[in-house]
């Protein structure tokens, strides 16, 4: 029963970011599906099983007003916190739930629209608010960050960002560090990937400084082959350019190596471990990076889940690979198929990433569609590309209790 409550809803996540780049939870978003009534404690006595004690705090949003009241009813403290859209405070019934919930000890996160600020009477309710601002505040918000006084008290009257909030459609670099760094919101949910990205066109990108020095402790320890590959597959640039690298003229093999497990294998870890030290001097640092590569390994960690029990490790291998690299134009400021022309990859990767379609399509475009959230769009994947609802839930379930990197 608690298993196939999984099949009776769509899921997708947004991912929130605190001061230090990292992930300060999960935003896991649920939707019903046409003409099915979801087993609500069922769905939550699931999710309890899956979401262990060591992965990111858990906050449950539903656009769905009877889902909302069940999941103010039926969530345990312990498991999540409750999204309550303003808009669905307006129900009938919805008030009385809400103070039920209060009233057990449940926490919830107010939810409203850009400029919203909730109702006196509302606010004791809940524990934080996630709010939107308006063009003209996020204006207030950036003069304010530029004037950078010498007095933060000041500073912080000046703008209309919040301490201790979490802060939702945040669209520029600029923006997310004045509310992260400057204003001390809690988090921010989603990240400014493209401003961020944007911001450093005029340079030359490098992999990951934490992950190569990972990499090299993993070679220095001994460890075996899959953790090493493990490590290397943490960044999509360094996978990328190790990919580049093991099939260039001046190494002359006599062969194509198209996946990292061949690479590390074919290279040797010593001469792998040479090519890391040469990287190093240049490797980045940017915190503001950080979410971007986070998002990306995601990303392939959701199709792999998603791929049928059983299946050989070289064919998860090829899709985790498909999902790191398909977002490569990204970090190398330049079109997909020009990212990709050099590129000695598996055929099926290359068909996903140039043409949508092959057998790696589907996964891509399901993963692409949990991460916006858009549920509908969710949906109406799953319908066309033949998966159940329920193996979606369970790999993305599995993807997000266990967020290490």
């Amino acid at each position: 029963m608690a298993a196939g409550a999984l099949q009776h809803v769509a899921m997708g996540y947004q991912l929130l970011w605190n001061a230090q780049r990292q992930i300060a939870g999960v935003q896991l978003c649920l939707d019903t599906l046409p003409g099915i009534q979801p087993h609500t404690y069922a769905l939550l006595a699931e999710l309890q099983k899956l979401w262990s004690p060591l992965a990111p705090p858990l906050l449950l949003s539903t656009p769905h007003p009877t889902l909302l009241m069940d999941l103010l009813e039926h969530t345990p403290s312990a498991l999540a916190r409750v999204e309550v859209l303003a808009e669905l405070l307006s129900h009938p019934a919805l008030p009385q739930y809400v103070q039920q919930a209060q009233k057990r000890g449940l926490r919830m996160v107010w939810r409203g629209q850009p400029g919203e600020r909730p109702l006196p009477a509302w606010a004791s309710c809940f524990s934080q608010n996630t709010l939107n601002l308006t063009a003209e505040e996020a204006l207030q918000a950036l003069r304010a960050s530029l004037r950078r006084p010498n007095s933060l008290p000041s500073l912080r009257q000046r703008s209309p960002v919040r301490e201790g909030q979490i802060y939702d459609g945040i669209a520029s670099q600029a923006l997310a560090e004045h509310c992260l760094d400057e204003q001390a919101a809690a988090a921010l949910l989603g990240w400014p990937m493209e401003d961020v990205l944007y911001s450093y066109r005029q340079t030359h990108l490098q992999p990951d400084q934490e992950v190569i020095l990972k990499l090299i402790d993993s070679i220095d320890a001994d460890n075996g082959m899959d953790e090493i590959e493990h490590r290397l597959g943490q960044d999509p640039l360094l996978s990328y350019r190790f990919l580049r690298y093991i099939n260039s003229a001046s190494l002359g093999l006599p062969q194509h190596i198209d996946s990292l497990r061949q690479g590390l294998m074919v290279l040797g870890l010593s001469r792998t471990k040479q090519w890391l030290l040469e990287l190093l001097h240049h490797a980045s640092s940017h915190l503001n990076l950080q979410p971007v590569r986070q998002a990306m390994v995601l990303r392939a960690r959701f199709m792999t889940h998603l791929l049928d029990t059983g299946q050989s490790e070289a064919l998860k291998r090829e899709l985790y690979l498909c999902g790191l690299l398909s977002q490569i134009d990204l970090l190398v400021f330049q079109s997909m198929p020009g990212a990709l022309r050099a590129m000695h990859l598996p055929h099926r990767v290359k068909e996903a990433l140039l043409t949508q379609d092959g057998p790696y399509w589907p996964y891509l475009d399901i993963a692409m569609a949990v991460e916006m959230p858009r549920l509908d769009t969710v949906k109406i994947c799953s319908l066309q590309h033949g998966f159940n609802p329920q193996d979606i839930n369970l790999a993305l379930l599995h993807t997000l209790a266990i967020l290490k990197f």
